[in-house]
């Protein structure tokens, strides 16, 4: 498959530098198949990344979904330990259906997505969250799980990665 019009489009919109990184990994470990294996991807092959991992288990194309595992910057942005709890048990405050649709539509789609989102969970207003979604198959049945790396900067922050 390699990097196909889709994947040149997505990889230009990816602001910070790790999100590259991550992405040209997956597109390696995918090697010309639709997306990679859960089996092809390894945390040991990223590890300055891992805080800002997360591993999200998908039991159907609508839901529920599942945080596997998640890297410690994540319990930092949502206050408390988020591995073992549903998508839907997080406080997304007003973007709760944003992300909802953002994961149905990775699932269904069978691409990586991306976004910026300002605040992305209450008293988290000052933050900007760079996210990057990066489906794996499991058992070659379709998405099975979720690659998420999500960077979260402060507004003062993002006008240098803009300008930079």
């Amino acid at each position: 498959m390699g990097l196909d019009r889709s994947h040149i489009a997505l990889r230009t919109q990816l602001v910070v530098p790790e999100q590259r990184q991550l992405f040209d990994y997956w597109l390696e470990k995918a090697g010309g198949r639709e997306m990679p294996a859960r089996s092809d991807v390894s945390p040991a092959h990223f590890p300055r990344l891992l805080p800002y991992i997360s591993l999200i288990e998908v039991e159907g194309p609508a839901g529920p979904y599942r945080v596997r595992l998640a890297g410690t910057r994540l319990r930092d942005v949502f206050d408390r330990e988020i591995t073992g709890l549903r998508l839907d048990e997080l406080d997304w405050g007003d973007k709760r259906e944003y992300w909802m649709q953002a994961y149905r539509r990775i699932v269904t789609g069978r691409k990586p997505a991306q976004g910026i989102v300002r605040g992305p969970r209450v008293h988290k207003e000052h933050l900007v969250q760079y996210w990057l979604r990066l489906p794996l198959s499991v058992g070659g049945k379709g998405v099975g799980v979720i690659l998420s790396y999500d960077v979260f900067l402060p507004m003062a922050e993002t006008m240098e990665l803009a300008t930079g």
